[in-house]
């Protein structure tokens, strides 16, 4: 009978696609990954990001080299001292841009709905890759991509991508990336920004668990939590680990990811393995460290690529001065929607030993699970402001940048009913504007704050204010949000990465121009829209 619960819905495959997926599988956890290309082709990579061969450093770490790097770079050093030597040339000479098989295409007729342009983006938005080329690592099953500059699978991304795919019955598509996550689990230890060597010494948002329950609401709860129990205890050791040596370490106070509260519980902090330059955005960070007040390059690098890893970059939530980012401390800072995400994979894990009839260990998630309740409810409530924030935890006080991270206690139920009503009443007086919820109070040019709006935060609000009961609210940020997406796509026939929601246009600001597709922000709106409709009775 268990069997019978546990096994897999038959997913039709040609027979090659299921033997090269077999190969990925069998061979991915032993096989070497080849090393990011900042630290593959060193001078050649340095001088291509600095002098800026390509507008967006994006671009050429994700070129694939025609012969291996290690011989590209050798003929790179010796082509340089040929006073006639052109770099750009070269660079072309000897790297291609790998684009997906997929030939399909699609452009959106001034009939088509921003709904059915959506369900129309999925065909768009997929790929498959099952070798390694150049940076991009390759994994067993298709995919769902944002769009634009982004075309891997990036982790927080995925879940309200998944929003969308599950809306439009995509079931298949959902399941082969949680399996891609259950694989990167196994091979790497974690789940990476996204499938690319230069992502693998940083994570994002911990969204795994909610992907799991938004599979098993389809599938069935103990075949799906008997199948990715063991991803989802991977991710939490990923989050926790060094959480028994913390007092050994010299700081004291933290290690990797975790940090001891004054009271002894183990909250996380964003963070990544690697002090030096992003390689995406080499030029960028090495501009920042040369500008900065501090003299500990490594450092801001660190706080950097911590802030990369947080999904939000950039914001003045993590700067000592809000409009300077080169005041960047992330790592000092224990984040709240982190704390309140690892909370949920807490409890996630717990529903699943219970499940499984593994009561001791599901007592003591739990019992994990209520302790970091206790600490954010502790240190990350502002009485006076009447709002969540993050903690700086080297201070040992609330940082003072009001956020919409403010609504994740809500979304994690972990918030009490009077710091929910003070937290809905400040989202209603101060973020709440023409085209949904603003992202901070700061207006400092960084993509991560006003006048921006993104739809994970709107549905992280409008899920949250649920929780509680403000569904008048919940609603009238839901309604005003997609009348923006709404808005823009009749002028732009596009739906893009973020929105201004003060004018009720697209948004702007950061690192490289706008970019459109776009995976979360279809996933978002089919979810609302589709409840909307539901609800609405239309």
């Amino acid at each position: 009978m268990l069997k019978r619960i546990l096994r897999r819905p038959k997913i039709v495959e040609k027979s090659s696609d299921k033997m090269k997926t077999a190969v990925v599988h069998a061979t991915g956890p032993v096989s070497r990954v080849a090393k990011s290309p900042d630290e593959q082709l060193q001078e050649l990579f340095a001088e291509v990001q600095q002098t800026q061969v390509f507008p967006d450093g994006k671009t050429f770490v994700d070129l694939v080299p025609k012969a291996r790097a290690k011989a590209v770079l050798k003929e790179y050093l010796l082509a340089r001292q040929d006073p006639t030597f052109n770099l750009g040339e070269f660079v072309n000479r000897h790297f291609y841009e790998f684009k997906p098989e997929s030939s399909y295409s699609y452009t959106p007729d001034v009939h088509t709905t921003t709904r059915e342009h959506i369900t129309k983006l999925w065909p768009v938005l997929k790929r498959r890759n099952r070798k390694p080329r150049g940076s991009l690592v390759p994994l067993p099953h298709e995919y769902t991509v944002p769009g634009g500059r982004f075309s891997e699978q990036f982790y927080w991304d995925t879940y309200f991508i998944m929003l969308g795919l599950a809306a439009d019955g995509e079931w298949k598509m959902i399941e082969g990336m949680m399996r891609n996550y259950a694989y990167m689990l196994r091979k790497f230890g974690m789940i990476p920004t996204a499938n690319r060597t230069y992502f693998l010494s940083r994570s994002q948002p911990p969204f795994l668990p909610h992907m799991v329950k938004l599979l098993a609401r389809h599938y069935g709860r103990t075949r799906v939590y008997a199948e990715y129990l063991p991803s989802l205890v991977a991710e939490y050791r990923f989050w926790m680990k060094g959480r028994n040596s913390v007092n050994q370490h010299a700081d004291h106070l933290a290690l990797a990811r975790v940090v001891q509260m004054p009271n002894g519980t183990l909250l996380n902090r964003y963070f990544d393995n690697k002090t030096t330059p992003r390689p995406e955005s080499r030029r960028e960070d090495v501009e920042t460290a040369e500008h900065a007040k501090s003299h500990d390059k490594d450092k801001i690098f660190l706080d950097l690529r911590a802030g990369a890893e947080s999904g939000w970059d950039f914001s003045s939530r993590w700067f000592r001065e809000s409009r300077d980012i080169q005041s960047i401390h992330t790592t000092d800072i224990v984040a709240v929607d982190l704390n309140c995400l690892l909370y949920q994979l807490e409890i996630t894990i717990a529903e699943a030993c219970q499940i499984l009839k593994q009561p001791l260990l599901a007592r003591r998630y739990r019992a994990a699970a209520e302790r970091r309740a206790d600490a954010i409810r502790r240190y990350c409530w502002n009485p006076e402001g009447h709002v969540f924030e993050d903690y700086n935890f080297r201070e040992g006080r609330t940082t003072g940048r009001v956020t919409l991270a403010t609504v994740f206690p809500l979304f994690a139920k972990v918030a009490t009913s009077e710091q929910a009503a003070a937290v809905a009443k400040r989202i209603e007086q101060d973020f709440l504007k023409k085209g949904g919820l603003i992202t901070t109070l700061e207006h400092n040019g960084q993509q991560w704050d006003a006048p921006n709006g993104w739809a994970p935060l709107q549905y992280i609000a409008i899920m949250g204010l649920r929780e509680y009961g403000y569904n008048g609210l919940a609603n009238e940020i839901r309604d005003r949000w997609l009348a923006l997406n709404d808005k823009v796509f009749a002028a732009k026939r596009k739906m893009v990465e973020k929105y201004d929601v003060e004018t009720a246009d697209i948004g702007g600001g950061g690192e490289y121009p706008l970019q459109d597709g776009f995976g979360w922000t279809n996933g978002v709106y089919a979810a609302l829209y589709d409840e909307r409709k539901r609800t609405s009775g239309e």
